[in-house]
């Protein structure tokens, strides 16, 4: 996977590349994906099953995910679900037919693959959560970079109740984002929390009436700012949260240096000197 300074953004489209695009997006069967303006739009949509991720919906979101790599001119990711659910947990019937450890190890590496991937992305990635977010629907929204979420949401990981753990990330991403004690609380209960909780343990970013609008409106925010900047800031933080302090600052020092010698930088410091807004090139 390439990280964020792989990759140069501007604000255009292809002709070729939309003809391709479309012809890709039309084919997916389980879920929507539109780009409005630079922002992707990946809606899980299979309301009659709570969006539950089947293997069809995980093949989808790895392709949609590959999609918004590959395209230049998307600068931010929603990911958000139709209906009454953001993803409302694995397939529990395919889970059932994995009987034995090889088999249900290949699973877990397999949907972890499709978080890794969003993960990796190098624009700012937001869920936007509506009504149940649980199991891996759940450890989808963690591996977004924020969250946000409305009031019917209901977060949660109970997959002990059904005689497995979490396999797609949970009981590595939450840990590391609302701490041991409190992820132990959530992963031994099962139990779902609800918005204004989820808010308090740091497992939501916003909590709004809306949650796709509130998580366009942050999505927003962020197109303002340099692209490439976004990219190696996103990557000093996650580099830095496997490393002890030292190593982690001078994996910042390094990617300062990569950014202050961008194109950007030196739009960005100069339209500061001379009191306009920045137009930003992603270069």
């Amino acid at each position: 996977m390439t990280g964020p300074h792989d990759h140069n953004h501007d604000n255009g489209h292809d002709d070729h590349d939309e003809l391709e695009l479309d012809d890709i997006t039309s084919e997916l069967q389980t879920l929507r994906f539109e780009v409005e303006g630079q922002i992707a739009v990946i809606t899980i949509d299979r309301p009659e099953a709570l969006n539950a991720l089947s293997g069809e919906v995980l093949y989808e979101l790895g392709v949609a995910f590959e999609l918004v790599q590959a395209d230049s001119g998307v600068r931010a990711l929603v990911l958000t679900g139709s209906g009454r659910a953001f993803a409302a947990g694995a397939d529990i019937t395919n889970l059932q037919k994995l009987s034995d450890t090889f088999s249900g190890r290949e699973s877990a590496l397999a949907g972890q693959d499709v978080m890794n991937t969003l993960a990796a992305l190098p624009i700012p990635t937001i869920a936007a959560i509506s009504g149940f977010a649980l199991g891996g629907g759940l450890e989808l929204a963690l591996a977004a970079d924020l969250r946000v979420a409305d009031r019917t949401a209901k977060l949660g990981l109970p997959e002990v109740g059904l005689g497995i753990i979490p396999g797609y990330g949970g009981t590595q991403r939450l840990p590391r984002l609302i701490g041991q004690g409190r992820a132990f609380d959530l992963i031994f209960t099962g139990r779902h929390v609800g918005a204004d909780e989820a808010l308090q343990l740091g497992l939501v970013n916003r909590v709004v009436d809306d949650a796709l609008a509130g998580a366009t409106e942050l999505a927003q925010l962020t197109l303002k700012n340099a692209p490439v900047a976004l990219g190696l800031a996103k990557e000093a933080v996650v580099r830095g949260l496997e490393l002890g302090l030292s190593q982690g600052l001078e994996v910042e020092a390094d990617l300062f240096g990569m950014a202050l010698s961008t194109e950007d930088a030196k739009e960005g410091t100069t339209a500061f000197l001379e009191k306009r807004a920045a137009e930003f090139r992603g270069q």
